[in-house]
Order: C-alpha cells, then structure tokens, then sequence
C-alpha cells in the first residue's frame, strides 16, 4: 500500500516526461512496429490534452534501415550502420509524424552526438530547442546521429541518452519502454521463475546483480544500462520506471498509476542541473590526487579544493577543464572544473594560497577547484557502465 501511494504521489505531480523506446518496442523481423507507435502516440496524445509534455528518444534506425535494404547479415560494420541509419532514420521519422498526425500533434527530429552534451555551449543550444519545441505542442523525437557518429564520441545507448535528455530537459519522469516487464529479480531468459521488482529506493549491489548485462535482440543496451540511466536520473531527482514497451495501452496504464513495470524513486538528496553537467556529460583531460586531509574537507565539509591539498598532477590541461580527483590510492573521490592549468598546478601544488602571487605572478582564484564547480561521484556507482559494458 504504501509502495502505491508512493508511485500515485509521483505521478500525479508529473508534468514533462521524457520516453525511451528501445528497438525492440518499435520494430519487429519485418521492420517497424506501426501497430506500437500508433498505440503510444494514441496514450501520449491523451495525457498532453491534460497539459503534460513529452520528449521521445527512440531506437530503431538502424534495425529499420536494415530492413528496407533488406541486409540479410544485418549491418555489423560502422559503415553499414551508419549508412542503414541514414535510410531508417526517415522511416523512422515517417512512422511517428503518421501516428501523432492523426491526432493533430507535430513532431520534431533531434539528432544529437556527444558533443552536444559536453560542450557547454551546444548543451545550452540543445537545450534551448527542446523547450522551444516544447512550447509550440510539439513532441521532440530523438535519437544518436548514427549516421555521422564515431566511437570516440558515441553516446553507447539510448539509456544513456535519454537519461541525459532528461536531466537536459528537466523532466519529471523518465519512461523507459523495453522488451520485459520491468527489473526482475533475475535473468528472465536464464530463468523461467523470474519475478517483478516493483520499487526500487536504492540502486545496491543486490539490485545490480538482479541485471543481466546481454542486451535486447535488436538494440545495443541491456537492463545494466538501465540500472545506470535511472542511477543518473534519480540523483538529479527524476524518477524512472521500466515498462513492458509492446503491452497495449502501457502509456496510459503507467501515467495513471496502476502497478505496473518498476519505479526508482529519485535520491532523497539531488544534484544541481550543473553539477550532474560536470559528472556525466564531461570526460575528464587529466587527474589530481589530493592528500587525506583535503579528501575529508571536500567529501565531508564541502570544501573547495585548496592548492596545499594536491600531491600530484597527471596529463596536460588547460583552466576550466575537467579533471577527476583522487586520492593517494588512485581511487576516485571527485569530478570538477580546474581552475588552474596543469603547468601552473605542478608550481603551486602541496602550496598555501597566500603564495600563488609570487610563485605565478598572479592568482586566477583561490582555489584549485571551487565547491560550485565540483560533485563528489562513487567510484561503485560510476564504474558501472564500464564493469558492465552494454552489448
């Protein structure tokens, strides 16, 4: 009872959802699932009449693309991934202005890159069209631009895109469509007695291994990859619930609160819009390793780092990169922007800030790095996608 008061509380406050639908929701062997998508534009388009708003961030390209070429190996190269996105994609675009038109709603296509998020001025610009196409009725349709898209800027999957679409976007629910009914308490393809987790409070190391990190038939991610999406979500105090994507009428079922797929309740503390920029959007171009002392102040006091706390400096960067700080064992403690260069961290480190003027012959700021700037990470819950790589 009062795990569904929980759920019906969150529900009822939400207004700008953000949707994942994986590949295996909207399309099946033949191609695109038009039976699905007309299904969710019918749910989505009676629950925007009551004032909410929704961004969609869909799979399918390539699995659609494949189809029409009719690749009977599939698209396994960049290449031919890329080139049967650019032909999917359009379908794919196709299928939802087809399904939203018969209800008088307009769609819009995003192609974003990881660029898009870790450069502070597309992330705004990014940003900025989704609200403007917010306010104009219409729904955002989006996806990774495959098509253009190389590993050193890959994304990795939908769930993580669309947990960064959602924060981007402050949302408050992100819905995540996929193949099974929500998490499950084992590997239902391992496991013919697998059971439904209906709330989850707490991403624990019981609740990771209920995943299976193989990933759906046709898409690249697997439920790992949704643990760490609805991980970056809940921090920023968006709830996530995983429902069955094909189910009829699961939009609506879900909105309205009836106990279906599973629901992480956000973090009792949340992150600012910025500092969840800094933690997940921002790959880190070098490393500092700060003493113990420095270690309790900034994870227990909420200190800015001083310079008389760092003992070594890794890689070449430039002030207002990101670095990730350690401490004298390597293991991470903190993600922030530097306000030195790394040239100019190796003269003033293990330093009193009073002595930076003369040791530099200026002093850009206090501090190394400032409290605003930086977001204390766990090493467990950051490490995730990488111990578990998706597909």
């Amino acid at each position: 009872m009062r795990a569904a008061k929980a759920r019906l509380d969150i529900l009822g406050a939400i207004k700008r959802v953000v949707m994942k639908l994986g590949s295996s929701v909207v399309t099946t062997d033949q191609g695109l699932d038009h039976r699905v998508i007309r299904s969710i534009a019918q749910d989505v388009s009676r629950h925007k009449k009551s004032g909410k708003e929704f961004i969609i961030v869909s799979s399918g390209a390539i699995a659609a693309g494949v189809r029409r070429l009719k690749l009977k190996e599939g698209a396994r190269s960049i290449p031919h991934k890329q080139a049967a996105a650019s032909v999917g994609q359009s379908r794919l675009m196709a299928a939802y202005e087809a399904a939203f038109g018969t209800h008088d709603i307009r769609v819009g296509q995003m192609l974003l890159t990881k660029d898009d998020f870790s450069e502070r001025r597309r992330y705004l610009n990014a940003r900025n069209t989704l609200t403007t196409l917010l306010s104009w009725g219409a729904i955002p349709i989006i996806n990774e631009n495959d098509t253009v898209v190389v590993d050193e800027i890959k994304l990795g999957d939908n769930d993580n895109l669309s947990a960064l679409v959602a924060a981007m976007a402050d949302a408050d629910l992100l819905l995540t469509l996929s193949d099974v009914d929500g998490l499950l308490d084992c590997d239902p393809r391992i496991n013919d007695n697998a059971c439904l987790i209906p709330e989850v409070k707490e991403i624990t190391y019981q609740i990771r291994s209920c995943a299976g990190a193989q990933p759906g038939k046709f898409g690249r991610g697997g439920m790992v990859s949704k643990l760490a999406a609805a991980e970056r979500v809940r921090i920023s105090g968006i709830p996530m619930i995983i429902a069955k994507g094909k189910e009829p009428g699961i939009v609506n079922s879900v909105l309205q609160g009836h106990p279906c797929g599973t629901i992480f309740l956000p973090a009792k503390e949340k992150i600012s819009s910025r500092k969840h920029w800094i933690r997940y959007n921002l790959d880190p171009e070098g490393e500092i390793q700060i003493d113990p002392g420095a270690v309790k102040a900034i994870t227990t006091g909420a200190r800015s780092l001083l310079p008389s706390g760092v003992i070594s400096v890794s890689g070449v960067f430039d002030h207002g990169s990101s670095v990730l700080v350690t401490d004298e064992r390597g293991h991470p403690i903190a993600k922030g922007l530097i306000n030195y260069s790394s040239e100019e961290l190796e003269k003033i480190k293990g330093r009193q800030t009073a002595e930076i003027d003369w040791i530099l012959g200026y002093r850009r700021n206090d501090e190394v790095i400032h409290v605003d700037n930086m977001v204390i990470i766990s090493d467990v819950q950051d490490s995730l996608s990488t111990e578990y790589p998706a597909g």
